[in-house]
């Protein structure tokens, strides 16, 4: 670990002393051409610093060939140009200094290649980090050690982000994070979202966007912020696609295989990508209890708890898509995605029980097995047109998703003395636990261009969410079988939510400009327990501003600062009273009680030089609902509660800059203050800590065809509502090599090389009195091989809307 944190230290450093010699910042524009004529669009325009070729900055030439590169330090550059069919070119030296800051260099001329375009390949890399005014973004092939991972793998690496132990996910250290994929909710949260997220291929990904106060006509839910994850679209007209396949081995082994199609003629554009993922994992969960007497206050039982879990399971999915350019102005667009999982798992578990002294009294050892399956279908429906030459956009979206979860639970218990002899009969439970979710959305925005960097826009939309949640539990006792009334519950719950926003962006002056957003949520909600009759009926309406405002001081200095009003409503699994065991003195169950929380976000950024970003922030969430452990005489579950409210202060670095031509550095470093105050189960709770996380990822360019790459993570100890933890981290490596005329590439990864994530918590208030330990399959090695195909030429890409199940997708299952 001493390793690690010293790695990561010196690697900051180094990027801090060298980017301590740039200079001033200037811009950069000019257009391609072909043959002396025809505007080149699409074309990869490269700024490379002239003295070594490294590359600065990276952009694709508009429809009408023009590109512009801004925010560049004084000095000796040249751009170069690459487009399918046409020989890479360059432009003259170019000395930016402070008699020349702004520079129209004369249009590049391309000369198309003799070759078919089966024999051309074009490369190109982007930054592995990139930082735009309101959000950061992550490009996930710019990473050799993502080669063969999951996309929950890939969040875990990104800046900011953090994944706790059973997968759900923070942003700066604060829960309540809305995920989507294209645009669209995952309809899935919690438990269920992890599992999704670590079957998704890192081959599929394209990019993640990290917004922490996304502007008012995303959903307003999200109390920390939006990860969007883009998956891969391919641009070239006619048939094309890549491919891609991994193996894994850790303690046991995995694989992954995807591949994309897109096929683009005329008024039509088809395209499907389809992936398997086979996973075998373990993991070992230690818990330890002090049971207290509840007349004297002092240790009755010590409960010392060993699982050792192992999962198996395949998963698959297929997304097809069609977009039909009806008009030049007008699309509409048709994508269906598929997804199927099924996972066995396999849990022994033994719990040792003794006095107060630590003297053996008794055993119970259990064996809890279940077999869960889950199959979705997500449908999307979506047209765009545009109502005159200024730019005036009108889109629309229909979603239709729906889920369908099984588990199957078979628990058996048996009971023995300190001396091994059976004092009471085993005991077996059986559980049936189905859950069916639907979801409807609708939604239509309107674009307005007020002038050339002003804009207007209004939106609204509308959901209905039904979920069917019926849990049948039976015991064994003596081969029969009894119906447990107790543990067995059919819950329905049904939601509407009604939104309206209108959004304002406009310069203020030379140096100034601003964004302002308002946005309407109406919410119904409804919530019945058949078995009991119990119900609640909610309705509430909510008003969430936006505002940002960005000052440009000058050449090296930008300023930026915003505000927002989030919510984070209760997911539709967390209202679900369902029980779920880890084992017989262990389980989680739902909260029907559970309220939103609601959060407000200030941020104040300042960038030098466009390398580094520094940012300041403070968030104060409202109810904010946290995974309590709770106790009842013997037994131990978690339950969801609003259990209080969290102040947050923290401030952030993030430093991206190529060191040299050879060496480019990413380094983020999160620095934060929470602060609980509430109270669980009438026990008074106000705990602070203050945490940071470092995330630095170094690359380097051995060959012109090698790569290598080394990225480390580091988390101290920090606070997680009620639960202190240790500190955790991991270092990965991996290299690659091109092939195949660069067509193809070969990676090599090892991840968590040192077995370091490894996780321990401690929750101490009223009766509790917890200790956690637990580590699982982090440490694997991959190999990896992908290859690109294409018959075509390269065109703008096509803009899909982002759907309209945007909040809802990410409720399911958390």
């Amino acid at each position: 670990m001493n390793i690690m944190k010293g790695s990561i230290l010196v690697t900051l450093f180094i990027l801090l002393v060298s980017t301590a010699f740039a200079q001033t910042t200037a811009m950069i524009s000019g257009s391609i051409i072909s043959n002396n004529v025809k505007a080149v669009g699409g074309a990869t325009v490269s700024l490379l610093r002239a003295k070594d070729s490294a590359t600065v900055k990276l952009s694709v030439a508009s429809k009408e060939g023009s590109y512009v590169f801004e925010n560049i330090a004084d000095g000796k550059y040249l751009v170069a140009v690459t487009a399918v069919g046409h020989q890479k070119s360059y432009s003259n030296l170019i000395d930016i200094n402070a008699k020349q800051q702004n520079i129209q260099l004369p249009s590049i001329s391309l000369t198309p290649a003799a070759k078919s375009l089966t024999d051309v390949t074009v490369t190109t890399k982007r930054p592995l980090i990139e930082q735009r005014i309101d959000r950061t973004i992550v490009n996930v092939d710019a990473s050799i050690t993502n080669v063969g991972t999951s996309a929950l793998e890939v969040l875990e690496k990104s800046p900011g982000v953090t994944v706790d132990r059973d997968g759900n996910i923070s942003l700066k250290g604060k829960a309540g994070v809305l995920v989507m994929v294209d645009g669209r909710p995952t309809q899935l949260g919690g438990a269920d979202l992890a599992n999704l997220l670590r079957n998704m291929n890192s081959s599929q990904l394209d990019q993640i966007e990290i917004m922490t106060n996304p502007p008012a006509r995303y959903d307003a839910a999200g109390t920390s912020g939006i990860i969007n994850i883009k998956t891969k679209k391919i641009i070239t007209a006619g048939f094309n696609g890549s491919a891609s396949i991994a193996y894994s081995q850790g303690r046991y082994p995995k694989t992954a295989e995807g591949i994309n199609f897109n096929y683009r003629e005329g008024k039509i554009n088809l395209f499907t990508a389809l992936s398997h993922n086979y996973q075998k994992r373990f993991s070992t969960l230690n818990i330890d209890r002090n049971i207290f007497n509840n007349n004297t206050n002092t240790i009755d039982k010590v409960f010392n708890q060993e699982a050792n879990r192992i999962s198996a399971g395949h998963s698959y999915s297929a997304k097809i898509g069609v977009d039909f350019f009806a008009t030049r102005k007008t699309t509409i667009g048709a994508v269906v995605n598929l997804n199927s999982r099924g996972t066995l798992s396999s849990n022994p578990n033994i719990t040792n029980i003794s006095n107060a002294a630590k003297d053996l009294e008794s055993v119970t050892k259990a064996l809890v097995d279940n077999d869960a399956d889950w199959k979705s279908i997500s449908t999307n429906l979506n047209f765009r047109t545009l109502l005159d030459k200024k730019g005036k956009e009108l889109t629309s979206d229909f979603d239709f998703v729906r889920h369908s979860l099984g588990n199957d639970l078979f628990m058996v218990n048996s009971y023995t003395n300190a001396a091994g002899n059976e004092y009471r009969k085993a005991d077996t439970l059986k559980g049936l636990l189905p859950q069916n979710i639907e979801v409807y959305t609708a939604r239509v925005d309107y674009l307005h261009p007020i002038s050339k960097n002003a804009r207007f826009e209004a939106g609204i939309k509308s959901g209905i969410v039904k979920t069917d949640n019926n849990a049948v539990y039976d015991s064994i006792q003596y081969g029969r079988i009894i119906h447990d009334f107790n543990r067995s519950n059919h819950f329905i719950y049904e939601e509407n939510i009604n939104a309206a926003y209108v959004n304002l962006s406009a310069p203020l002056s030379k140096k100034w400009s601003a964004q302002f957003g308002l946005r309407l949520e109406n919410t119904n909600a409804k919530g019945t327990q058949l078995t009991t009759g119990e119900t609640f009926d909610r309705h509430y309406t909510q008003l969430f501003p936006t505002a940002y405002f960005q000052y440009k001081a000058n050449d090296k200095n930008n300023l930026g600062a915003n505000f927002a009003r989030r919510v984070s409503r209760p997911s539709y699994q967390s209202l679900n009273p369902f029980i779920k065991f880890i084992d017989r003195y262990s389980f989680s169950q739902g909260n029907p009680a559970l309220k939103p929380s609601v959060s407000s976000n200030i941020e104040v950024s300042h960038t030098w030089k466009n390398q580094i970003t520094t940012t300041v922030n403070y968030t104060n969430i409202k109810d904010i609902i946290h995974e309590i452990i709770q106790q009842k005489g013997q037994e131990a579950y978690n339950m969801p509660a609003n259990v209080s409210s969290l102040n947050q202060v923290g401030i952030s670095v993030s430093a991206n800059n190529p060191i040299n031509k050879w060496w480019t550095s990413n380094i983020n470093i999160n620095v934060y203050n929470d602060n609980y105050k509430g109270i669980v189960n009438g026990a008074v709770i106000d705990r602070a800590a203050t945490s940071f996380v470092i995330n630095g990822t170094q690359q380097f360019k051995i060959t012109k065809t090698i790569t290598g790459e080394i990225n480390g993570r580091f988390r101290n100890g920090w606070l997680e509502g009620v639960m202190r933890t240790n500190a955790v981290g991991l270092i990965g490596a991996g290299i690659s090599k091109q092939i195949l005329k660069n067509q193809g590439t070969i990676r090599l990864t090892a991840r968590d090389i040192f077995w370091t994530q490894r996780l321990k918590g401690i929750t101490r208030y009223g009766n509790v009195d917890v200790e956690m330990r637990q580590f699982s399959e982090t440490q694997v090695v991959t190999i990896g091989f992908s290859y690109g195909f294409s018959k075509g030429k390269k065109i703008a890409p096509v803009k899909r809307t982002a759907g309209s199940a945007n909040e809802e997708q990410n409720r399911i299952g958390q």
